[in-house]
């Protein structure tokens, strides 16, 4: 069983090769890493660990007579990748020439002058066949700043046989109360990631958002931003998580569950304490994680066990808004080749480049025509793929702002852990935190 976000060896990436030791070593290993072994220049593409494997095939498939793509590995987590990337291109690094970016941090480094801004043409392509949701990521200030690769939402994922326990209809939309209850009164669990990091702050904004309200707005004016999040939706939010977090629904690890610590809780053991599967908020590779097949140990008669429903909804009768992510490919702004960069970036997101990534990864593309694509449309059933185009329409984006890493870690700060979240507090304390950080009068 796949686990994702979780640093894995990067299949035939390609390794600088040490060549002499000593001051010699040194330039000669530079000298690799700005020309590659072939004496042709090599642009390094930073990567996070998600269809590692297909996207260096894509890299070695898009290189060039002129140039070489060389599979660089970012750590696990977005926020880690963001410090890693931010250092580079706050020190100029021309060895940064395409990077993967979480939608977030677009608009960051593009404010920032570490994004090379696309040409006319290249914007045009970049959006061409584009969602709405995915295409808005990658546009600050009436300018295109990166190609949009792959789009992800959440779906809430369950065992059929717990739903009908629970007597729960799944064709009709859900609450979080509902599926709370359904799952603490017949055996089952409630997967979500609550670890603090930033797929956190992504289930806070989905069900704030859901519940009409928003964190902040007024993103434009930077950090004189508009802070919102206490309000009535934001403590219906945080109810939701304290009634998990105090219900037997709650899993053993909520406080620090990510994207792959539930996927075993889908399927228990026999040993397992809750026996009767879960109900899960969570991306769209959950599907192929679960598919039968070589090393995997679903079965086929838990695999026919497997449904998926649109996004819980926060109050009842209000539409949710489920989690939007994804991947942008940037081209940084200090590249000694940015023409050559941006050609490449225009490679691996073609459609044949995102429908790769969804076949094999789970990585649904960004752009709407893929979806009709027949390798597709054979990988996965239909009223699945429908639910991922209309949960990224109906999407909700977190901040979009130059700023959102602070408001990102200012909300982790006062909402984590989950079992400390109170609906009477909590949103007040966090706006007044967010508030004194945007002014500069506290520190992170």
């Amino acid at each position: 069983m796949k686990i994702p976000h979780r640093s894995r060896p990067p299949g035939r990436l390609r390794r600088r090769r040490s060549i002499a030791l000593g001051a010699v070593g040194v330039l000669a290993t530079t000298l690799l890493a700005a020309c590659g072994s072939s004496g042709k220049p090599v642009l390094n593409w930073y990567v996070n660990p998600d269809g590692v494997d297909t996207l260096t095939k894509l890299a070695e498939q898009c290189s060039t007579d002129d140039y070489d793509i060389e599979v660089q590995l970012l750590p696990s987590g977005a926020t880690d990748q963001r410090t890693q990337l931010a250092r580079r291109l706050a020190a100029e690094d021309s060895s940064t020439d395409l990077m993967s970016l979480d939608p977030v941090f677009v608009p960051e480094f593009a404010n920032a002058g570490w994004l090379e801004k696309l040409p006319d043409d290249a914007a045009t392509k970049a959006l061409d066949g584009v969602l709405e949701g995915p295409a808005d990521t990658v546009q600050w200030e009436d300018s295109v700043y990166a190609f949009p690769q792959w789009a992800n939402t959440q779906v809430l994922w369950y065992r059929k046989s717990l739903a009908e326990a629970a007597g729960l209809d799944m064709s009709k939309p859900v609450t979080w109360d509902q599926v709370i209850d359904a799952a603490s009164e017949n055996d089952g669990t409630v997967g979500v990631q609550a670890n603090k990091y930033e797929a956190y702050v992504a289930w806070i904004n989905a069900m704030i958002l859901g519940a009409g309200g928003d964190i902040v707005s007024d993103t434009e004016a930077g950090k004189d931003a508009k802070v919102d999040i206490d309000s009535q939706a934001a403590a219906d939010a945080a109810a939701i998580i304290k009634k998990l977090a105090d219900s037997p629904a709650a899993q053993p690890d909520l406080s620090v569950s990510n994207e792959g610590t539930s996927l075993g809780q889908m399927f228990p053991p026999d040993d397992a304490t809750r026996k009767a599967g879960e109900f899960m908020v969570n991306w769209t590779f959950v599907y192929k994680n679960y598919e039968p097949g070589e090393d995997k140990p679903t079965t086929k008669e838990q695999f026919d066990d497997l449904g998926w429903a649109r996004y819980p909804q926060t109050v009842e009768g209000e539409p949710s808004r489920p989690p939007v992510g994804g991947i942008d490919i940037g081209v940084g702004a200090f590249s000694k080749h940015t023409d050559w960069a941006l050609e490449a970036a225009a490679c691996v997101t073609t459609p044949d480049a995102q429908t790769q990534l969804a076949v094999t990864d789970g990585l649904m593309p960004a752009r709407e025509d893929a979806y009709s694509d027949k390798a597709l449309t054979d990988a996965y059933p239909q009223d699945l793929l429908d639910l991922f185009q209309e949960s990224l329409k109906d999407g909700g984006v977190r901040p979009k702002s130059a700023y959102y890493a602070l408001i990102s870690q200012a909300i982790q700060s006062r909402w984590h852990d989950p079992t400390s979240v109170d609906p009477d507090t909590t949103p007040g304390e966090s706006a007044k935190f967010l508030q004194d950080v945007l002014d500069g009068k506290a520190l992170l």
